[in-house]
């Protein structure tokens, strides 16, 4: 079991208030992300769960049981963080089955649950080699072994990929997101990527200056965002959000539309493009749109366009709409 509950949780650092107060519930088995910009909260709150943080007032709950107070070791949770932290002198073996002895559980046992491990991970060829030995996604799937043979109640990722590179990163995501398959394991995971949050998540939590913006599944938060920060914030490359004479046609203060909803050729927009970028599948171009300003546009790869030609544009998909305070309409 792995059902976590936040009730009025708060975090203050003196007269700095990290976290204002989070209600929040994970269900057993959820793949949750918290995601935002940086020192929007998500890492802190991510520490509150684990106990690496004390809490200022609220209670958290695991499985039922207030667990706001207990120290890290009796929680029941594991977590991954952004460091690999292994042991350089210890085998890949040693290193996984660490905790295991520090709790000391039996070798039979510490040796079972760690080719176990080592199979989910695809570790079981490196089981004598040393951290030096491996590669940057070896080595974090390691860390990962460590925290799989405790059989936590739920595993904690704090930014886990950070320190690959861009194809390691997109395997890793997978692997990751399989295991979460695998194992049927409570995951939260912390991130600033939103695509990353995107491709991984089965609830996403949005988090702004220690608030929670909105918390739904990836396509309610694309679909329906519920306030201009999340809009701007889901979706890659970003919203366009359009104020003045064009937000008011539609009896909005703003309206936003996606780049990839946004028609080249015809319409009542026209531009001169500057920034092009052509990816293959895609091409991202910015055109500049006198009254509206840099509008980004998400294209086929096939578009022949280039800096200072005038193209016209015109909205193909739905227009979101919001006020003056930035609320969705």
């Amino acid at each position: 079991m792995g059902k976590i509950q936040l009730r009025q949780v708060r975090k203050s650092f003196g007269d700095v208030h990290v976290i204002p107060g989070i209600d929040l519930d994970i269900e057993d088995g959820e793949f949750v992300v918290f995601v935002g910009p940086s020192g929007c909260g998500k890492s802190t709150l991510l520490r509150l769960i684990a106990g690496l943080e004390d809490t200022t007032s609220g209670v958290i709950e695991i499985d039922g049981n207030d667990a706001t107070h207990l120290p890290p070791a009796k929680r029941g949770l594991a977590m991954v963080f952004q460091s690999y932290a292994l042991y350089p002198h210890m085998t890949v073996r040693k290193n996984i089955a660490f905790p295991l002895k520090m709790a000391g559980m039996s070798p039979e046992e510490q040796e079972k649950r760690v080719e176990r491990a080592a199979k989910v991970l695809n570790l079981t060829n490196y089981l004598d080699r040393r951290p030096g030995q491996l590669s940057g996604g070896q080595r974090q799937r390691v860390a990962i072994g460590r925290a799989i043979v405790r059989e936590p109640a739920a595993f904690l990722f704090d930014e886990p990929l950070s320190n690959l590179d861009a194809a390691l990163r997109v395997g890793m995501r997978q692997e990751i997101s399989e295991l979460h398959q695998s194992l049927k394991t409570t995951m939260i995971y912390v991130t600033h990527d939103q695509v990353e949050a995107m491709t991984m998540a089965d609830k996403i939590v949005v988090l702004n200056a220690g608030n929670i913006e909105q918390v739904g599944s990836p396509l309610t938060l694309y679909h329906t965002p519920k306030n201009i920060f999340v809009a701007g914030f889901i979706g890659s490359p970003r919203m366009n959000l359009i104020e003045g004479p064009e937000a008011a046609k539609h009896n909005a203060h703003t309206i936003g539309i996606r780049p990839e909803h946004i028609g080249v050729g015809d319409g009542p927009w026209e531009g001169v493009v500057g920034l092009s970028e052509h990816l293959g599948s895609d091409s991202f171009i910015k055109v500049d749109v006198p009254g509206l300003g840099v509008i980004n546009v998400r294209a086929a790869g096939e578009l022949n366009v280039h800096h200072g030609d005038r193209i016209k544009l015109a909205p193909t998909g739905k227009i979101h709409r919001f006020d003056d305070k930035g609320l969705a309409l």
